[in-house]
Formats: C-alpha cells, sequence, structure tokens
C-alpha cells in the first residue's frame, strides 16, 4: 500500500504587526518651530534666574500660593519665574542652574542650523555632569541649604562626608574634573609636560633677552660656560676647550638614553666656534605657532593688460558710437478709450447661470464656480462634485457654446496645477489691448532678459513679457487675417523700445512686400543685409536664400570666435570684450543678437523647398548659442510646411485662430486655436501648457511714428553686413575653350543634333564611352551653345536644328 503523506497542510500565517519607528528627521518649518521654541524657553529661564537672585525671598509667600490670584509676584516673569527658580535653584542644584539656560539656548541654535543630533545629545551630557560638579563644590563650602548649593548639592555633601570625609570630597571633586578635562579635551600627561616647557622657554627668551648687551648673540654657549666665564674670567679658547669637553661627555651620555629622548647633535663650525642644537621634543613642537606667508597669485600677462585697460579707459562700450541715441518716448503709441477690463455683472451672472443650467440638463453637479475676467475672454473655474467624469464634460463643448450664444468656447480639463475645470467664454464687449499699455507695464520696464517681448495680456488681465534669447525661436501660424502681422510689429516694436542699434540687428525677409516696408527707415540703425544689396528687407526667394545661407557661415564664424576665445555662449563672449579680455586685432567683436524675421513661410517652402528648410534647420538647431534666433510666420500650418523638423527646433509657438482641429494640432500638437475668436486672439506654448493671451495691437501709424522717430537720428553709415556668400548656379556656366574640347566633340555635336535629344547616356551609347566623359562633353556643348541647361530628369534641349546650321556654328566659332 503506498504510504500516506505526512505532510501537514500549509496554514497561512498572519502577517505579524511590525511596530514603525517614528521619524524624527524634521522638516523646515519644524525646524524653525522647534528651535525658535528652545531659543525663547532659555532666555526665559536666564531672565527668572537672575530675577530670582533679587526677589527670591520676596516671593516664598508666592510660590506656596500660586493658585491665589490675588497675591502677586516680584519676579520679572511673575509667578511662573518665581515657581521655575525656586524648583531648579533653591530645591535644585543652586548657582549651576544657570547651566540649563546656556544649554536650552544652544540646543534651539543647533536645530535651527540643522546641527547633528548627536552633537546636541552630547552638549546635554557634559552640561549635566558640569551641573553636579560645580553643585557639589559648593555644597562642600555652605554649611546650610541656600541658594549657592541648592537642596541637590547639600544632600549630595552631606551623604559623602558620612562615609568618605571633606578629604575624600576634594579628592572626588579633583579626579572628576580631570576626568572631565581628560576625555572632553582630551588632555594628556605629555601635554601638560609640554605646556610648561613652552612657559619655561618663554621665561627664559625673556632673561635672556635682558642680556643680550652683555652676551654675543653670534656665539650659542650653555649656561655653565657662562658662569665660568663670569666667575673666573678665562680665555676664550679655554672656554672653548671646555665646551669641547662637555660635548664629549654628552655623546656618552646619549648611548644611555632610551630612544625616546630627544638626540643631540654636535656641529663644529670652525676652530673658534662651535654649536648644539638639540631639538625639541613632538609635543612641544604642536604647541609652537607657524606662520604661513600667503604668496599672491600670479596674473597672466593678458590679464594684467586687461586690467590696465580696464583701469586706463574704463570697460568697452558697444553704444559709444550711438552715444547720444534716445530710445523711441511712449507718446508715439496710441491709448485707446476702451483699454482695460471692465465687468459687466449681468452678463456675468447670465453666463454662469446658464453653464450652470447646461450642465444639470446632463445631470453634472457643480459645487462651486468662480471667474476671471480677461480683456476678450472670461475664464469660468468649476469644481464639479465627487463621480463627475472629465470626459463627460470635455463632450458638452458645443452644448455650452449653443446655450451661451458664443462664438467659440474652449474648455481646459482640468486646468494645470488646480482642481478645476475651466470654460473661457468670449467677452460680448472685447477691449483693446494696445502696445502702449504692455510697453509701459512694470514687468517690460524693469525686466532684465536679454530680447524681451511684450506681447500681450493672459486671460488674467497680467502683461505676459517672454525673453526671446531663452525661447529660442519662435514659431507663429495662424489663419488669414487673425493678427500674425501685428504680432510680428508687437514683437519688433517691443525690441526697438528696449535694446540699443548695437545689441540687436534684424534680418526682415518678407516676400508679401508689403508687411514690413515701413522698417527701411532704421536699415542703418537695426537692419542686416547682405554686401551690395540696395534693399535690406528681402523681397525676392533667390535672396532669401543666398541670405539663410550667409547666416549659416555668421553662425560658423561666431562660433569659430567663440572656440578662440574660450566661452560656451555670446553673453560670456560680449562680457570679455567688454573687460578688454579680447584684441580685436586677432578678428574678435563685439556681437550683437541677429533676429531673422520671416513674414510668409509657407511662399518660401513652396518655391524654394529644400533650399529653404536646410539652412533654417541649420540654424535653429545650433544659432542659439551666438545669438542668432529666428520668428517665422505662416498663413498655412500645413505638415509640408511646418515640417517635422521645423517643429523639433522651435519649442515655443503661437497659434492664431485656425479653421480646423489638424491646423491646431500641426501647430501646437494639440486642439485649441480651433476655438479662438480671432482679432489677436491665441495661444502660447513654450513647451509646456498652453496659455491664452490677447495680442497688443500696433497699428500701422504707431509703427511708421516709431522707424520716423528712430531713422531721423544719427544712425551708423551702413546697415550690419552680413558675410557673402556665393551661390551654386545649375548647369556649368563656364566658357570651356575650343582647344580643351573632347577629340570626340564634333561627332558628339552630329549625334546630338541629328536625334534632337541632348542626354549622355545617348552618347554613352552611341560613341561608348563612360558616364564621366560623356558628362563633360554634354557640358562643352551647352558652353557651345548646341544644347540647353540642365532640367533635371528631362533630356537637355537642343538649340541647333540641323546639320547645316551646326557647320555654320562652328565655322563661326573658329573665325
Amino acid at each position: 500500500m503506498p504510504k500516506k503523506s505526512t505532510k501537514k497542510p500549509k496554514v497561512a500565517k498572519t502577517p505579524k504587526f511590525k511596530f514603525k519607528r517614528p521619524s524624527l528627521k524634521l522638516n523646515n518649518q519644524q525646524r524653525l518651530i522647534l528651535g525658535s521654541l528652545f531659543v525663547i524657553l532659555g532666555l526665559l529661564f536666564f531672565i527668572a534666574f537672575v530675577s530670582f537672585l533679587f526677589t527670591g525671598q520676596a516671593d516664598q509667600s508666592t510660590i506656596n500660593e500660586f493658585g491665589n490670584k490675588t497675591i502677586e509676584s516680584q519676579n520679572w516673569l511673575s509667578k511662573s519665574g518665581a515657581w521655575l527658580s525656586d524648583l531648579f535653584i533653591a530645591k535644585g542644584f543652586g548657582i549651576a542652574s544657570f547651566m540649563f539656560c546656556w544649554l536650552m539656548f544652544l540646543t534651539g541654535v543647533f536645530v535651527l542650523t540643522n546641527a547633528p543630533k548627536q552633537r546636541i545629545v552630547n552638549q546635554w551630557f557634559w552640561g549635566t555632569i558640569i551641573v553636579f560638579w560645580f553643585s557639589i563644590l559648593f555644597g562642600f563650602f555652605t554649611s546650610k541649604k541656600d541658594i549657592l548649593s541648592g537642596i541637590v548639592g547639600y544632600e549630595i555633601n552631606d551623604y559623602l562626608q558620612i562615609y568618605i570625609g571633606k578629604v575624600g570630597i576634594i579628592l572626588l571633586l579633583v579626579f572628576a574634573l580631570i576626568t572631565y578635562l581628560a576625555i572632553r579635551f582630551k588632555v594628556t600627561p605629555q601635554s601638560i609636560a609640554a605646556l610648561f616647557k613652552r612657559a619655561k622657554s618663554n621665561i627664559s627668551s625673556e632673561f635672556d633677552a635682558a642680556k643680550d648687551d652683555i652676551i654675543p648673540v653670534d656665539n650659542t654657549l650653555t649656561d655653565e660656560a657662562d658662569a665660568i666665564k663670569e666667575a673666573f674670567n678665562i680665555k676664550e679658547n679655554e672656554i672653548l676647550e671646555s665646551k669641547l669637553e662637555d660635548a664629549e661627555k654628552l655623546q656618552i651620555e646619549e648611548e644611555q638614553i632610551s630612544e625616546e629622548s630627544p638626540k643631540v647633535e654636535q656641529v663644529i663650525t670652525s676652530t673658534d666656534e662651535f654649536e648644539i642644537e638639540i631639538p625639541k621634543n613632538e609635543d612641544e613642537e604642536a604647541l609652537l605657532d607657524i606662520e604661513v606667508e600667503k604668496i599672491q597669485e600670479e596674473k597672466s600677462e593678458t590679464n594684467n593688460l586687461a586690467d590696465k585697460l580696464v583701469a586706463d579707459f574704463g570697460e568697452f562700450d558697444p553704444k559709444l558710437e550711438l552715444s547720444n541715441f534716445k530710445f523711441p518716448p511712449l507718446d508715439l503709441l496710441k491709448k485707446y478709450d476702451n483699454e482695460g477690463v471692465t465687468i459687466n455683472q449681468e452678463e456675468l451672472e447670465d453666463n454662469k447661470n446658464r453653464i450652470v443650467e447646461t450642465l444639470n440638463n446632463y445631470k453634472i453637479g457643480i459645487s462651486s464656480i468662480k471667474a476671471t475676467i480677461g480683456p476678450t475672454v472670461t475664464l469660468y473655474e468649476i469644481v464639479p462634485e465627487a463621480g463627475i467624469r472629465i470626459s463627460k464634460i470635455k463632450n458638452l463643448e458645443d452644448d455650452i457654446a449653443l446655450s451661451l450664444s458664443a462664438l467659440g468656447i474652449r474648455i481646459i480639463a482640468p486646468i494645470p496645477g488646480k482642481g478645476t475645470i475651466g470654460i473661457e467664454v468670449p467677452n460680448k464687449n472685447a477691449t483693446i489691448v494696445s502696445m502702449r499699455s504692455v510697453i509701459a507695464s512694470q514687468k517690460f520696464q524693469k525686466s532684465d532678459m536679454q530680447l524681451p517681448i511684450a506681447i500681450g495680456k493672459t486671460i488674467s488681465n497680467e502683461t505676459l513679457v517672454i525673453d526671446l534669447a531663452k525661447m529660442p525661436h519662435l514659431l507663429m501660424a495662424g489663419a488669414t487675417g487673425q493678427g500674425k502681422s501685428v504680432g510680428l510689429n508687437a514683437v519688433l516694436t517691443s525690441l526697438l523700445y528696449k535694446k540699443h542699434p548695437a545689441e540687436v540687428k534684424f534680418v526682415l525677409v518678407d516676400p508679401k512686400k508689403v508687411e514690413l516696408t515701413l522698417f527701411n527707415k532704421i536699415e542703418r540703425h537695426y537692419l542686416a543685409k547682405l554686401p551690395d544689396e540696395a534693399e535690406a528687407i528681402i523681397t525676392d526667394n533667390t535672396k532669401v536664400i543666398h541670405t539663410l545661407n550667409s547666416l549659416c557661415i555668421e553662425m560658423d564664424n561666431r562660433y569659430e570666435m567663440l572656440k578662440n576665445a574660450l566661452c560656451r555662449n555670446i553673453t560670456e563672449y560680449n562680457k570679455k570684450f567688454k573687460d578688454r579680455k579680447l584684441n580685436p586685432n586677432e578678428g574678435h567683436q563685439y556681437l550683437p543678437y541677429i533676429v531673422l524675421v520671416v513674414d510668409e513661410f509657407a511662399d518660401l517652402i513652396m518655391t524654394a523647398g529644400k533650399e529653404v528648410e536646410t539652412p533654417v534647420a541649420r540654424l535653429a538647431q545650433l544659432a542659439r548659442a551666438i545669438g542668432i534666433h529666428l520668428i517665422i510666420a505662416t498663413q498655412r500650418p500645413s505638415v509640408n510646411v511646418i515640417t517635422g523638423i521645423i517643429k523639433a527646433n522651435f519649442p515655443a509657438r503661437i497659434a492664431f485662430r485656425v479653421s480646423s482641429k489638424i491646423d491646431s494640432r500641426t501647430i501646437l500638437d494639440a486642439g485649441g486655436a480651433d476655438q479662438l475668436i480671432g482679432r489677436g486672439d491665441m495661444l502660447y506654448t513654450q513647451g509646456n501648457d498652453m496659455i491664452r493671451i490677447q495680442c497688443a495691437f500696433v497699428d500701422t501709424p504707431e509703427v511708421e511714428s516709431i522707424v520716423d522717430y528712430i531713422g531721423n537720428q544719427k544712425a551708423y553709415p551702413d546697415a550690419y553686413l552680413l558675410p557673402e556668400y556665393v551661390g551654386e548656379e545649375s548647369g556649368t556656366g563656364i566658357d570651356i575653350d575650343i582647344e580643351d574640347r573632347d577629340k570626340l566633340f564634333r561627332e558628339a555635336c552630329e549625334i546630338i543634333v541629328t536625334a534632337q535629344q541632348g542626354s549622355a547616356s545617348l552618347l554613352q551609347r552611341k560613341l561608348k564611352l563612360g558616364y564621366n566623359r560623356a558628362g563633360r562633353i554634354i557640358d562643352q556643348l551647352e558652353a557651345a551653345g548646341i544644347v540647353g541647361g540642365f532640367e533635371g530628369s528631362k533630356a537637355r534641349q537642343v538649340l541647333v536644328p540641323d546639320l547645316v546650321a551646326l557647320d555654320q556654328l562652328l565655322e563661326n566659332e573658329k573665325n
């Protein structure tokens, strides 16, 4: 029979309750509270104890009648101070109780400074030992219970005297003191001996200094030799002989001394004089003061020269050439009558009721609602009741818009950083955000940003100032007529009001030819252009390609300058140049910021394609550190215009109103731009949360007044010149000498003219040539005017109709 299993079935063990030790780690707030409590307690105890020395006798009745309110105490802390003082001093440890005040105060300081807990424990341990030692010491000299020793000190003395007597108490106190010094301050017999030796050496040095007028300094003699010389007045030679005998005796004694004894060295300098050097003990050397000579670090020649130049001429000032330049005044900007936020209580109440009613129709309860009024949009923040799904509210966007009869409703579910859901409702009477109001704001005027831009006001009516240098590039997109050109003008106006012409330069690209033409008047102040160009504002697509490639050359040149100057970015480089640490004769110069503004990027992509996208992507990837920043605007936010490479390098984006959710996702990677109301209403994101902004409005006459004011001032001789760029033209474009033509040139001409097909593959087949030689012959045919230019995958056009015309053409070349 099979054996029965003897294993017992497993029983699930109930988990044992584990006691979790409470954490003693304090946060900053708890540390502040606890530390302040100990410091204040230490001060209060000290005040009470000091007062007890003067009012202790008078407060005895108060201590016994602590609960009687009619009896007043003379202690400076009233009844509590009298009771505590009596407890610690009279009934406790006497005068030594003052140590507790210091310990509490010190504990508070340690807690506030986050000192290690072991340090606090050590202070209390040794402090308590000191309290007992002094209490017993004072009790030894008192014959009755008083405040000098307290009851504790007196009773301990009385108990010890019964068993060891007064002599025993004295010896016990001395032993306790020695133990305390040895453990607490690491006192050893060697350190005590070294201290006495040092004191002895100081006394002997003072004694020797008093006899400097008698004994010559040069001769080092022992005390015995000095005594013999003074007593018997023997000759110097005899003294020297006696000293030699003493030295021999010392050498004999040295062999009998243990290794721990200091060694004796004898140095005889000549027959007339000698010197005996006895090294000091190690403990004695440890107590000697060492004087450390401070050596100043040597400055390099460049730093010394730079410091001298700065001291003589001051820091380099890039604004010196246009030192009298005046920024445009605020009066040039228009002030509108309907500026500011106006609160329409009836509209707020009506919208609130309609929102609540609409949500109630779908059985969505609201626990609270709050409104934030902006220039054009009001944000209603609602807190739904528990158990309501957020997606259910999000899907009611169109229903709420219908009930409110609003142009566009945008629901933020949830609002980032808040436990609420936002419903943005356009105001019936929108107010204008003027450029003057954002330029005059303190945020803009007091900003220390490199390239500050006052773009508009948020939904809470706060001016938004962003730094283009931190973005580092900006992509603006939106449908036609929704405010892109006004936004570009607001950006340029902000920089004109804040930055000197020496600090920033603009490269303006305007394919529409009418949007940015006003800025021609400040060409010699703020604009940059290619050499030998008539106009600084670029409208021709070919020149746009040249300009973008020229900016790439400028970028490479600037990086070379930064490498030679050992700097990482334009800020460090310009700081070094201002401090005169960079030599202009070595190619260094002050580098202004360059802002490239493209008003219609889609037109460039359509006409030039990769020739534009490649340098733009290269600039966006690399040009941040050397101060070249891009602002690109387009009214066609499609994926073939705003490609993946462009989006990856433009984290800062502004979306005006678009017609579809697809366009909104193309710009922002999220919806919402299709729900904007237009006229400057926009969404701004810098890679994190989206902010709804009403763009500041700057009209054409205002821009014209600003550029007129700047253009009438003294300017630079010419615009900021970018590096020259030589483009690669299609085809050869090079005249080929007749003598350098291929031997098969004539046969190739006849084949091409006969077939009326200008292709290299035809010559390869007919003349049995390689591709390279056939290609060179085609280039020679183009230079001779027999075939046309390169047309991509198509065959070249044959310009000679027949062989007769070919013969005539070749004869004319010979003549």
